[in-house]
């Protein structure tokens, strides 16, 4: 085939050279797109701006294909169609974009700048040279500005980078505060009903292994299975049994209780009629009934706010405790 049919005319029409570099001018850089990270025109752009249809300009390219390396011209996947379209902010009314949609029924092809200054090989006309210029122009600009603002870019990212790791840390330390409050939650009162044995012996055992240095028990009916329930206690926690003598408590079970979860110590006191349950001698809870009998009938667990009723309630035990 004849080299000079190997060309593309451009048909001017009713537009004017000077017109349609005007329009060049005004659209071109909002053509030029991002792909595998480098700039980028759309083979229906660029027939646009050639003033001829895009299967012309593809099939004067393909009759050239010697001139377009992958690194100059490549067809884009799916995946990349869909970003393209997310950097399209207005829509141009050019249904070549739009495959499968009554236009184009393949994936574009996207030219690269070394692809676009080799269409002036291929392509000719006064108009054709000028556009060609002009987009060469604009990718020059393009260059520049980014070169010129690289520093600003830079610091911009940091920003970016800066902002993304402190909501990282924002949102680590909001996690650990919510889970924070899901482990330490509790409410003031609980009423266990006659039959929730087990619900109450479960939340006793929590809020003895609440204590982290010492436990304080008051309790004038103590007997194994209170001991059972101490036993859950954390590892070198201390544990103070107030009681009273007739107390279903012997030596013999203080003893065991020692060989395997020390230190246990048993107190004598007539000084008090209801339960109190004191952790590390600053959190302390009023309970209504003996920890053996929990859940065997209707009863109330009430947590104590008054620092000042837990001193107190600690001092009066100094005073009141039995030889």
């Amino acid at each position: 085939m004849d080299k000079e049919k190997q060309m593309i005319t451009v048909n001017m029409g009713e537009q004017s050279p000077v017109a349609a570099i005007e329009q060049t001018q005004r659209d071109i850089r909002s053509m030029i797109y991002v792909i595998r990270n480098q700039q980028v025109m759309l083979d229906s752009d660029l027939a646009m701006l050639y003033q001829v249809e895009t299967k012309v300009f593809n099939q004067a390219v393909k009759r050239n294909m010697v001139r377009f390396p992958d690194n100059f011209r490549f067809q884009i996947t799916r995946d990349e169609f869909e970003t393209l379209r997310s950097q399209i902010v207005t829509s141009k009314g050019n249904t070549d974009k739009d495959v499968g949609r009554g236009g184009r029924r393949y994936l574009p092809y996207v030219f690269t700048e070394q692809g676009i200054a080799m269409l002036s090989a291929v392509l000719r006309s006064d108009v054709a040279i000028q556009t060609s210029i002009n987009i060469m122009n604009a990718f020059v600009e393009m260059r520049r500005f980014i070169s010129n603002n690289a520093l600003l870019f830079e610091r911009i990212s940091a920003v970016e980078l800066h902002q993304l790791e402190y909501q990282k840390q924002t949102d680590e330390k909001l996690e650990q505060i919510f889970e924070y409050i899901s482990e330490h939650e509790e409410s003031n009162q609980k009423v266990f009903f006659e039959g929730q044995i087990y619900d109450a012996f479960s939340l006793i055992v929590s809020l003895i292994q609440k204590a982290e240095k010492n436990i304080v028990l008051i309790d004038g009916y103590v007997d194994i299975i209170t001991l059972n329930l101490l036993s859950k206690k954390k590892e070198d926690v201390s544990v103070t049994i107030y009681t009273q003598k007739r107390a279903r408590l012997s030596k013999t079970d203080v003893e065991n209780f020692n060989a395997q979860y020390p230190v246990l110590e048993v107190k004598c006191t007539k000084a008090f009629h209801d339960r109190f349950l004191i952790l590390d001698r600053k959190t302390a809870y009023h309970i209504r009934a003996s920890l053996k009998d929990a859940g065997k009938k209707c009863f109330g667990i009430t947590l104590i706010q008054d620092a000042g009723i837990i001193r107190d309630i600690l001092q009066r035990l100094e005073l009141e405790t039995e030889e």
